[in-house]
């Protein structure tokens, strides 16, 4: 990583002007699949260093670097069969990381999680917790602000109510139990001293939430909340503050929207709404010193809400001398005289900068990916259409540059998920390779999305296959009636669950799509429900189950793919990792063979060691390879006769 300081250095490539408007050179598969050179930078609370990861020759690697030289002071690495979760500074000298890696639990591959304390003097890495055999040892619910111990929330097995564990942060540091398990608790609470103050859990169709005022006090059950009662919400606290029953949440307000509110534990009401957008859901805030600094949400981008007038000009400043670009202040000294600053945006993966507000000085550290020409990717823009049912629907559309805006060949990309995840205007790979090959990419934000309110995420309820795939027929619609796609060469592309959206939509519609390709993607609703109660408590996978389902729904059979994969008549690319423990490969074999005798057999794409995404540039290249040289084939992006898609009839 180099950077030079520099008192105005040149804004991102996605402000600057074009290079030519007439259509641009394929990127090559491996510069979309190169990922980011480095990601999540941060920095020291002194500001004195900072750290980031990288991966070089397939090995990710924990690098700390010192501000001032730029040089780095040590390096960490990862074996390869484990794989960096995230981590944070602790104190000038200590960083906490966080490790995973697969293991059997019952004869099931699950995900085992680990922390290690780094001391960046010793070149140390230790891990902690050491003795305990463990399934999720890294959910940290309080640092001590000296650095000297930590609170970590530990289960034993994925069936197993969680503890909470005090950890001295030194090699050999004393482990003591500082709350045991109780039953239907599954989310502890700490108050900003370390007191374990709340206890939350359902229970069947109740939300049982144990409360105690300080050290004290007993734990005791304060409320039951049935499903759909009024405060149920509210649990999402951000902070109780010791020796007072009041603190911060997120909670929805009824507006059905969540904001930010000041909350009193002890009577569950809301004291203040500290801050609530009148459009979107508050994702995140920030507090320091017991106040709150920031609230954070999505519009069509990332925004943020500052409340002191400092943040606000700064951030505003910081804007102006950017450009036309999405600024970010990722990580930021803890007096604030250094901060690491992103800039970049939905055509540009940007640039991070060290900013200096004293000095007035802001320096190039490093380019996310330095190997693209973003002068060559296209610019994706909001877009916004009614379902048949009069819903309205937002999403996204990227149009090929140097190509008329008419008569396109179409990518419908719905996102994972589903519920509570949403697509927003960010660097996206897949819909920049595709736009740069010639195809419109529209990604619709359908019911059940996150980010638009409790009741349009409600609609999403028992809908996978049903209305959640009538509004991606209804964004092809709009797309067609607007000109810019031709109805002949639609295809949907996806993973996860939209890679599930792609199977059933040649299947469910097949007179709509010439093609679809899925990456991990859900063949038997069914199976896939059973297989998913490893990964949630008892009360959490019910809650999942009924969403999925819906309600008086006993299966999914009617909307899987694989009870229909007999009859695939449209050309498929169906493409799994086989180390996949989200969506388990069993889902691919199951479909691949069903579909050996239908009409059109799915072109397949196995890749070995593989996970839910991608791990390595060279398991991404492959897809990227496999998906482009699909399209060409089966929905070209050149010039192809007006004709309709051949006949065949709609499945009931």
């Amino acid at each position: 990583m180099a950077g030079a300081a520099a008192q105005s250095p040149p804004p991102p490539a996605a402000s600057q002007a074009p290079l030519t408007e007439t259509p641009p050179p394929a990127i090559p598969t491996t510069d979309f699949a190169g990922r980011s050179a480095f990601w999540d930078a941060q920095l020291s609370p002194d500001g004195s260093r900072f750290s980031y990861l990288r991966r070089i020759d397939g090995i990710a690697q924990f690098i700390v670097t010192n501000v001032e030289t730029r040089q780095a002071e040590r390096a960490f690495k990862a074996d390869p069969a484990y794989q960096f979760e995230w981590y944070r500074w602790v104190t000038n000298d200590k960083l906490l990381l966080s490790i995973s890696t697969m293991d059997n639990f019952m004869d099931d591959e699950v995900r085992f999680t680990r922390l290690f304390l780094l001391q960046v003097s010793y070149g140390t890495m230790t891990p902690l917790l050491k003795q305990m055999n463990v399934v999720e040892g890294d959910n940290v619910i309080h640092v001590a602000e000296d650095g000297s111990h930590i609170l970590v929330a530990i289960q034993r097995t994925i069936y197993d109510y969680p503890s909470v564990m005090r950890q001295e942060l030194e090699p050999g540091g004393k482990v003591t139990t500082v709350q045991t398990p109780r039953d239907g608790v599954w989310n502890w609470v700490t108050d900003d001293q370390g007191v374990v103050r709340m206890g939350t859990g359902w229970v069947g169709q109740r939300l049982n939430i144990y409360y105690r005022a300080d050290t004290n006090a007993q734990l005791k059950l304060v409320a039951s909340l049935k499903r759909g009662e009024t405060g149920e919400g509210y649990w999402d606290a951000l902070q109780i503050v010791n020796g007072s029953d009041i603190g911060y949440v997120l909670s929805e307000g009824e507006s059905g929207r969540v904001g930010l509110r000041k909350f009193n534990f002890a009577t569950r009401q809301a004291v203040e709404t500290i801050y609530e957008h009148p459009e979107w859901d508050i994702d995140s805030a920030l507090l320091r010193d017991g106040a709150p600094l920031a609230a954070f949400y999505t519009a069509d981008r990332d925004e943020v809400h500052w409340f002191d007038e400092k943040n606000r000009k700064q951030y505003a400043m910081l804007r102006k001398a950017l450009g036309d670009v999405e600024v970010w202040v990722v990580s930021r000294a803890k007096d604030d005289s250094r901060l690491l600053v992103y800039a970049g945006n939905e055509a540009d993966p940007g640039v991070l900068y060290l900013f200096e507000p004293a000095a007035g000085k802001l320096a190039e550290v490093a380019q996310y990916r330095p190997q693209l020409d973003f002068r060559l990717l296209a610019q994706p823009r909001p877009m916004r259409y009614t379902a048949r049912d009069g819903t309205a629907i937002r999403g996204y559309i990227t149009l090929p540059r140097g190509r008329p805006a008419t008569g396109l060949p179409l990518i419908i990309m719905p996102h994972g998920g589903p519920y509570g995840i949403r697509d927003k205007l960010t660097y996206n790979d897949e819909v920049q390779l595709l736009a740069n090959r010639g195809y419109a990419v529209l990604q619709p934000n359908f019911r059940g999305s996150g980010g638009y309110g409790d009741d349009f995420f409600e609609l999403g309820t028992g809908q996978m296959g049903r209305a959640m795939q009538d509004d991606l027929d209804d964004a092809m619609d709009w797309a067609v009636k607007e000109g810019i796609a031709d109805p002949a060469r639609v295809c949907v592309v996806g993973g996860s669950y939209g890679g599930y959206a792609a199977l059933w939509a040649v299947l469910r519609n097949p007179e709509r799509y010439r093609c679809g390709a899925s990456w991990a993607g859900v063949t038997d609703l069914d199976r896939q429900l059973r297989y998913d109660r490893q990964s949630f408590s008892r009360g959490g996978f019910k809650r999942w189950r009924d969403r999925v389902r819906g309600q008086g729904v006993e299966d999914m059979k009617a909307v899987s793919p694989l009870a229909r994969a007999a009859q695939l008549s449209r050309p498929v690319l169906l493409a799994h990792g086989t180390k996949d423990v989200v969506v388990p490969f069993s889902q691919y074999t199951a479909f691949e063979k069903a579909t050996r005798t239908a009409p059109v057999p799915p072109q397949t794409l196995v890749i070995k060691d593989e996970g839910h995404s991608f791990s390595k540039p060279e398991s991404e290249k492959q897809w990227y390879d496999a998906l482009e040289q699909f399209l060409v084939q089966h929905n070209p992006p050149g010039s192809v006769p007006q004709a309709k898609a051949p006949a065949v009839a709609a499945a009931d």
